[in-house]
Order: C-alpha cells, then sequence, then structure tokens
C-alpha cells in the first residue's frame, strides 16, 4: 500500500523526471500471455474464470456509476483490456447490450470468449486488438473503462513514456466526444491522472474507493477517475490539416 501522492517502486519527490515507475515484466506481452494460459487452463480444469482486478467491489463502483449518471443501457462501452471478460459478464448481468472487449494476449481473449459462452452471454463482442495500435473499426464508443491496463502500459521497460502517450491519442480517436471514460489505477495518484489525461478530457467524478490511515497519514491504495472527452472545437480540427 501506499500513502496518497506516493507508490511503491518508483522514485518520489520533484526531479524524477517523465519515467515515474521502475521497468517491470508486469508491462509486456510475454508476461499476460503466460498468465492467461494459465488461467485458462485453470478454466478448462475447473471452470474457474481467474482474478478479478481491483476485486469485485471496484465493478460494482463502475456499474453503480453508470447507473447513477442513467446511462442508456444500449450505450457503446469498449473494455480496454478485458482479460477475463468478468466486468462485461457483470455489465450484460445489469442490462447492458452493447459491450465490446479487446485485449493484445490471445489466451486473454480465449479465456474471456470461453467465460462468455459459460455464463450465455452471446451478444458480447471479443476481439484480439491493441489498444495502442487500433484498427478503424474500433471507434465511436461512449463508454471506454479501464480497469489496470493503463498501469500496465506505464511498466512497460521499451519506452513506457511514449506508450502512455499514445494511449491518450487512442482514446481521442474510440471514444465520441463527450464519451465518458472511467479509469481505475493501483499505481497512479489523482493528480498524476489528471496530469496524464489533460489534453483533451476533463476530469467529473472521483469515485469512492477504500481508505487507510499509516502514520497518521490518510490514503487510497487504488484511485478511481471518471472523466469526460471534451469537444472537438473547430481550431483543433483546423491543425489537423
Amino acid at each position: 500500500m501506499a500513502v496518497a501522492g506516493e507508490r511503491p517502486g518508483r522514485p518520489a519527490g520533484p526531479g524524477r523526471g517523465e519515467e515515474p515507475f521502475s521497468p517491470s515484466v508486469l508491462g509486456t506481452r510475454e508476461h499476460w500471455d503466460a498468465a492467461y494460459e494459465r488461467e485458462l487452463q485453470t478454466f478448462q480444469d475447473i471452470g474457474d474464470a481467474g482474478e478479478i482486478w481491483f476485486g469485485e467491489e471496484s465493478m460494482v463502483r463502475i456499474i453503480r456509476w453508470l447507473e447513477k449518471q442513467k446511462v442508456p443501457l444500449d450505450s457503446s462501452v469498449l473494455d480496454i483490456g478485458t482479460g477475463n471478460g468478468v466486468l462485461l459478464i457483470e455489465l450484460a448481468k445489469s442490462g447492458y447490450v452493447n459491450l465490446t472487449g479487446i485485449d493484445y494476449s490471445p489466451p486473454a481473449i480465449q479465456l474471456s470468449e470461453k467465460v462468455r459462452e459459460k455464463e450465455g452471454m452471446s451478444n458480447i463482442k471479443l476481439k484480439v486488438e491493441d489498444f495502442l495500435a487500433p484498427s478503424a473499426e474500433l471507434s465511436g464508443f461512449e463508454i471506454c473503462i479501464d480497469k489496470g491496463t493503463f498501469d500496465a502500459i506505464s511498466l512497460n521497460p521499451d519506452n513506457a513514456v511514449r506508450k502512455r502517450k499514445q494511449y491518450v491519442r487512442s482514446l481521442c480517436s474510440v471514444l465520441k466526444p463527450e464519451g465518458f471514460f472511467l479509469i481505475t489505477s493501483c499505481n497512479w495518484t489523482k493528480e498524476e491522472l489528471l496530469n496524464e489525461f489533460r489534453e483533451g478530457f476533463e476530469i467529473l467524478e472521483e469515485l469512492p474507493t477504500p481508505k487507510f490511515c499509516f502514520g497518521g497519514r490518510i490514503g487510497n491504495s487504488v484511485t478511481a477517475l471518471v472523466f469526460q472527452r471534451k469537444k472537438v472545437r473547430p481550431s483543433s480540427l483546423d491543425k489537423l490539416d
């Protein structure tokens, strides 16, 4: 755990530069391919879908926010880095009908397809896709959700700074103007995420997450924010010409 403003495995304080995290295998595709191959085998053996990132409460938090905002059930939703696809299953059980999950790991999509089949949720769309190089058809979403994918990208040993910037560009290309982006992170503080997504997004809300007290200081081990993509201004379009 870390006190708000600090995270383990990273230098703290001013002057740490643009690389806030130490590179890790958790940021590599090879790691996730191997992890999901194991989870796929486990699912085939005993029917266990595997780990739920940030726990079940993280899914409840997202669904409650969507319901509170009265987001229409036919809104197009993209789960970025869907993993085992369990979040999409819970969204479908809550009545959402236009759901898509992507993951750059083929074993992850194989696992999520097995889970989808077991739950009888054939309307959920799943595909192998790298969010940092989105296909042309991956666009027009009204809701984008990230539970840990931006965290993993931030740990990539191969130029994580460039990949984080590409993530923001990809998000701008797949999310409609005024669309919502819900992100859950265990690596980034609220202030840091506001900085990372300052171009093209504005903060709407910080969702409540469990707090802890250590040494007289109160902090969060998880940060959950809702952003809204800004309207595209004509001047911004002119710059693209």
